[in-house]
């Protein structure tokens, strides 16, 4: 058995579907197809139940999942002892969308330079979502925002940015009072289920404001290009690079309020990977 057989069946089984993890693969659809009858030829088993472009884990191939992603964590294990920089192929790193343009560049860019042959790939998601796979060993590490609760012991975890919460206004309000504003203006909510989301909930409570929402969506650049058109205003973190807001919009400090969105890399405590990621951002910190 080739262990990237079993790569692709951990792949089918975390996407729901074989097009999509063959395109994650970046092979052929009937090539997959073609890895997973060979994995059911040789456990005795049907692993997945197709129905249309979807397919559902069967019994024995949950089973074997778990197995599967135990092996492959071991398989790593086995390959940072070897290897000459004492890491493993293939680093797994996920991503909040935001961080593409401040905070990831810069830290792929040490990657790079400082362990030239390691390759990684990137898995965009949000937070809560990438913590989780992070947790479930699918992820090696996480740029994310700080969870609203404290970083169990088991993981390593680095800030690396903070960013204000603002309010984003159309420039010719930017002398307004904010609440004044949040008061009168149709308000563009930044996605609530977002763990960066909720500060602009936490500040509406705190100054007992309910604004009168418009839109809601989990993209701070979509938000920035909504306000650009006069659509409304909108309480964001202040998570754009310099120059990269409309010229029609500002962002807007908050007199009085300390609400931030805090970035940080997340790793499990044990990762074969620890000492990399210490080296590229620091020591975890004392709370992880």
């Amino acid at each position: 058995m080739e262990t990237r057989f079993l790569d692709s069946f951990v792949m089918v089984a975390e996407c729901g579907s074989m097009a999509e993890a063959a395109r994650r693969m970046s092979i052929t659809p009937t090539a997959l197809a073609q890895r997973i009858r060979a994995l059911e030829r040789e456990f005795g088993l049907p692993l997945f139940t197709r129905s249309g472009r979807f397919v559902r884990i069967t019994e024995g191939g949950a089973r074997l999942l778990a197995r599967a992603r135990h092996f492959q964590r071991e398989l790593r294990q086995l390959k940072a002892a070897t290897s000459a920089e004492g890491f493993p192929g293939g680093l797994r790193i996920g991503t909040i969308r935001t961080a593409l343009t401040n905070v990831m560049p810069e830290w792929l860019t040490a990657l790079a330079r400082r362990y030239p042959e390691l390759d990684a790939t990137l898995e965009i998601g949000a937070s809560h979502d990438l913590y989780h796979q992070v947790a479930a060993g699918k992820l090696d590490a996480a740029l994310i925002v700080e969870p609203p609760f404290r970083v169990p012991k088991s993981f390593g975890w680095h800030g690396l940015r903070v960013e204000p919460l603002v309010l984003l206004a159309p420039r010719g309000k930017a002398g307004a009072d904010p609440d004044a504003l949040l008061a009168s203006e149709p308000f563009l909510r930044y996605d609530r289920r977002t763990w960066g989301g909720l500060l602009a909930d936490q500040y509406l409570r705190r100054r007992a404001l309910v604004p009168r929402e418009r839109f809601e969506m989990d993209s701070p650049d979509g938000i920035a290009m909504l306000v650009g058109r006069g659509l409304g205003i909108s309480l964001v973190p202040d998570c754009y690079a310099p120059g990269t807001l409309p010229a029609s919009v500002v962002a807007v400090p908050l007199p009085g309020s300390r609400l931030a969105r805090r970035l940080g890399m997340l790793w499990p405590a044990g990762s074969p990977y620890g000492r990399l990621f210490e080296s590229l951002t620091g020591p975890a910190s004392a709370s992880a």
